[in-house]
Parts: C-alpha cells; structure tokens; sequence
C-alpha cells in the first residue's frame, strides 16, 4: 500500500506542478539557475567518463578480434554502436541520477527541514510548481549533454585505436560511417528526453515529500537514486522493445 500511495503521490505532484505557475520573472531566474546547477555543471564529469569510457570500448572492442579475417573496421562500427545506442543515453543518465538527483533531492529535502516550503505556501505560492518545474525545464536541455557524451565518446575511442595501435585512422572512420542508421540517433534522443523527466521528478518527490532532519535528507537522497537508476533501467528496456524490435 506504501508503494501504491507514493506512485499516486508522485503522478498528483507532476499535475501540481504545471498547476497555478509563479510569475514569468522569478520563474526566469529560477530556470537560469538550474540550467547552470543541473545541465552547466555536469559538463565536466560527463565529458571526462565519456572520452575515457569511449576509449575502453574501443580497446576491449579491439582486443577481442582476433580472427585476422575480420576487418579492423569492425572497431569503429561497434565503438559507434555502443556509444550511440547504451553508452552515452542510459550509462551517462545513471551517472547523472548520482550526481544530479542528489543535488536535487538534498536541495528540495532542506528546504522542506528549514520549513521554507511551509514558508512558500503559507506565502500562496504554488511550491511544487516553484521547486521542480525549473528543473523540469532545465532538464529538457540534458540531449545537448548527451550529444556531447556520443562525440566524446567516440572521440576518445578514435584517440584509444590510433595511439593503442589497434586501428588505423582510415579504418576507424571507415567503421563509425558503415551502415549508419539516423534512426538510432532519434531513439537515443527519444530515451534521453524521457530520462531527463525522470531525472528532474523522482529526485524532487523524494526531496519534497520527505520527513525528519538532517539525516534523513541523506537518506532520502540515497532512496532518490535508487529508484531513479531503477525507473531508468525500466525505461530503457521498454523502449528498446518498443522502438528497435
């Protein structure tokens, strides 16, 4: 019945927050600032794993041909595929459950401690609306991380084959251009968009819903992030079943 109860009370608290909108000017501000939090400030980590991950692909890729019957190129087409389909949409977007969802959660559960949201309330202000709908909006940006992910990802693939010895250039490119299909590009962009609301809700319902002190803010980010690397997982084998079979 718990379940039951905090599933119906997540889907009332996405109806909340397109309900009763706080002015255009503080919303402004508010989006700004967890466009730089969520999307500016996970630059970084997101570039540095997906450069060296892409590299790894390439060489675990690499070691494991070794028929010399199969062409080198092979390397390039299964760094692409890997980076493109798995890596840089559902790997990158567990990173960043870690890394933003925290953030989120022990933002939101703060505030709730310090009594602030009781504070907005009692004010009139819409707080589901005030609190997540920026991050909501933010993270409608998360496919440019992603985009940003895939070529660094396979970057760092194309740096690992050519200083690793594994490949030439020629053929390495050769790989990442055969049998391209565009339509995996839109499923990976497909998958991102849906990770990115499940990444600004779940967060936010267990910051916002929670209750006790300090402690239990750690505590409810460590539940944000389980659950949201679970729904996560659960999404992508959906859509992978319902947009590749």
């Amino acid at each position: 019945m718990t379940y039951l109860h905090n599933i119906g009370a997540y889907f009332i608290m996405i109806k909340d927050m397109f309900r009763k909108p706080t002015k255009w000017s503080v919303m402004k501000i508010l989006i700004f600032k967890d466009i730089d939090d969520l999307i500016i400030g996970s630059l970084g980590i997101v570039a540095f794993i997906s450069f060296f991950v892409g590299g790894v692909v390439t060489i675990q890729t690499a070691l494991n041909i070794t028929n010399p019957l199969i062409p080198k190129y092979l390397v390039g087409f299964a760094t692409r595929q890997s980076v493109i389909l798995e890596f840089a949409p559902t790997f990158i977007s567990i990173i960043m459950a870690g890394k933003v969802g925290s953030f989120i959660t022990s933002s939101i559960g703060t505030m709730r401690v310090t009594e602030q949201i009781d504070a907005l309330e009692v004010m009139g202000i819409n707080a589901i609306n005030y609190l997540v709908f920026p991050k909501f909006i933010a993270l409608m940006l998360y496919p440019f991380v992603i985009s940003i992910a895939m070529f660094l990802g396979i970057l760092g693939g194309m740096a690992a084959c050519i200083y690793g010895g594994f490949s030439t250039l020629e053929d390495y490119i050769t790989g990442i251009q055969m049998d391209f299909i565009p339509f995996h590009i839109t499923y990976a962009f497909i998958k991102t968009f849906v990770f990115a609301f499940c990444l600004a809700t779940i967060p936010s319902f267990h910051g916002y819903f929670m209750k006790g002190g300090a402690l239990e803010v750690g505590k409810a980010s460590t539940t944000s992030f389980v659950w949201t690397s679970v729904v996560i997982i659960l999404v992508n084998y959906i859509l992978t079943q319902l947009l590749l079979s």
